[in-house]
């Protein structure tokens, strides 16, 4: 006779959702889901992609031309984290509405200033 096992999932066994960035030796990566003409320039938290993967969601006041979106969502992301500018630089995606940014910096403070940003921490809307 075989015995069925139940096997029961523990709170803490459930898989955590992942944040929108990675450390890497000379600062951090991070996920972002832009939205240009968006009205105001804000970060609106973390989001969950159907694919699994969770990137900042961020709206600024540009237009999608030469450039301009982007370079205001690095001047966004460094403002809220109080960064120079110089420091945040698109990597990835720059004409895709979701863009990979690398932040210069101490990858552990720039995780904490980031937990705190995606937790609704932010220094206000620029």
């Amino acid at each position: 006779m075989a015995s069925k096992l139940s096997v029961r999932k523990s709170p803490s066994a459930e898989i955590l959702p992942q944040k929108p960035w990675v450390q890497s030796t000379h600062g951090v990566t991070l996920d972002v889901r832009l939205t240009p003409r968006g009205g105001r320039d804000a970060i609106e938290g973390v989001e969950r992609r159907a694919n699994g993967h969770s990137v900042f969601k961020a709206r600024v006041r540009a237009a999608p031309f030469e450039g301009q979106a982007n370079a205001a969502l690095c001047r966004l992301i460094a403002h809220e984290l109080g960064l120079a500018p110089r420091q945040v630089e698109i990597a990835a995606g720059e004409s895709a509405r979701v863009k990979r940014l690398h932040i210069a910096g101490d990858p552990r403070m720039l995780d904490v200033m980031l937990e705190r940003l995606s937790k609704g921490g932010a220094k206000g809307s620029a």
